[in-house]
């Protein structure tokens, strides 16, 4: 990959992703928010709408008057789906953009490309995505869910009567650490409910693979030997091609159920969904929830859409998980920021504990005082022919994460709270 500067990267990116062409000029006062998203790559189909999300989240606070009296300002980098570039993105925000806070990453590689810089230089993150748990740091807010709130339900929602009483299963991810960990929590889970090592079949595939033949063909295979679901972790553009090859092979829910951990209505788009009517994904929101917080944040961004152009959205706006989460952390750091009355980072993790913020998904969402991460509900939707989910089943409230997850050996002795270094 040929090394280009900084500044020819971010305007690239902004050429790139159509969304920022009337980026405002700022006076010198003002607060830098960093944005690392990529936005080219294979990781551009999910990433791409969370920058367009926090410009519009800076957008409505800066209309408010900003914070502190400051507006803030978006600094915006392409890591291009290129993980060491994440970390080297990273360190250009802290260190010559000076900025007081990003917002950024979707792959687990990516974030733990870039832990070592915040870390190092007491940096802030706010990390929207579902993941795989197994961390804590002081320099991370984490407002996407643990296995927890998301994969060990789902896999109860699978095995239960109302999901199928599945009883083989197909471990199906991208190969890197966010499906392999998220699997061998899940593996742990399914023996502790008496499921044979026979009955699990996991597969991986790399970044962009795009021949699913094979593997949905085994698939059908493996579910000749009894009731079986597929638990997909597969991340970007590959669901295109996967979920295209199901409707191919006639692979129906009925027969065998598809639970998606990170394709939601964003990744649908590209898809003809009327073959895929009944698979599932398992969220902590989805755009179809009815409440007036849903309502406001819908009509926002379908506005903010439409005016800024935005590939897709301006004519079709959707919403998704990653999307909410994205814009409660940049919520509550700005209610943060303005209770501990400074941006100093030390100051804000400390003021960030217990921020609460009523959230699209309908419910009261709550940063937890001591592990950094939100408390939310979690929701298993089905594929409807439109590219939008039908809520089938959800937790009656929100859930405490679990980072440590009590299916890895060792856990339990881990602190709930990050070291203080």
């Amino acid at each position: 990959m040929k090394r280009r500067s900084g500044l020819k990267i971010v305007a690239a990116s902004i050429a790139a992703a159509g969304a920022m062409s009337a980026l405002p000029v700022y006076a010198q006062n003002t607060i830098k928010v960093g944005v690392l998203h990529s936005l080219s790559g294979t990781m551009a189909i999910s990433e791409t709408v969370l920058k367009d999300t926090v410009l519009m989240a800076i957008d409505e606070i800066n209309a408010k008057g900003g914070v502190l009296g400051k507006k803030l300002e978006p600094v915006v980098v392409d890591p291009a789906s290129n993980w060491p570039l994440f970390a080297e993105k990273a360190r250009q925000l802290l260190t010559k953009d000076k900025v007081a806070v990003t917002f950024g990453c979707w792959t687990s590689v990516s974030r733990k490309s870039v832990l070592p810089v915040y870390e190092e230089l007491n940096g802030l993150l706010f990390y929207p995505v579902q993941y795989e748990g197994e961390e804590l740091s002081k320099n991370v807010f984490y407002t996407g869910a643990a296995p927890n709130q998301q994969a060990i339900p789902a896999v109860e929602y699978l095995m239960s009567k109302d999901g199928g009483s599945a009883k083989r299963f197909v471990l199906l991810g991208t190969d890197y650490v966010y499906p392999r960990t998220t699997n061998k929590i899940l593996r742990a889970f399914l023996k502790s409910k008496g499921v044979k090592d026979a009955d699990i079949d996991e597969k991986y595939t790399p970044f962009g693979h795009s021949d699913y033949q094979t593997i949905v063909a085994d698939i059908k295979k493996f579910a000749a030997g009894g009731k079986t679901a597929v638990i997909s972790t597969i991340n970007g553009d590959s669901n295109v091609p996967f979920y295209k090859e199901l409707g191919n092979a006639g692979l129906k829910a009925k027969d065998v159920p598809v639970v998606a951990f990170s394709v939601g209505e964003e990744e649908l788009r590209g898809v003809d969904t009327k073959p895929l009517v009944g698979h599932l994904a398992a969220w902590n929101y989805f755009m179809s929830v009815k409440n007036p917080a849903n309502d406001e944040f819908i009509k926002k961004w379908s506005t903010y859409a439409k005016a800024k152009g935005i590939a897709g959205h301006k004519d079709k706006p959707l919403t998704n998980d990653p999307m909410e989460a994205t814009y409660i952390g940049i919520m509550m750091w700005k209610q943060a920021v303005e209770k501990a009355k400074t941006t100093d980072v030390d100051k804000v993790i400390a003021a960030m504990a217990g921020q609460t913020f009523k959230a699209p998904g309908g419910f009261m969402s709550k940063m937890d005082e001591k592990n950094h991460h939100l408390h939310k509900p979690v929701f298993i939707g089905e594929i409807k022919a439109d590219g939008q989910f039908n809520v089938v089943w959800k937790t009656p409230g929100p859930v405490k994460a679990q980072p440590w997850s009590p299916f890895i050996e060792g856990n339990d002795k881990k602190k709930d709270e990050p070291e203080k270094k």
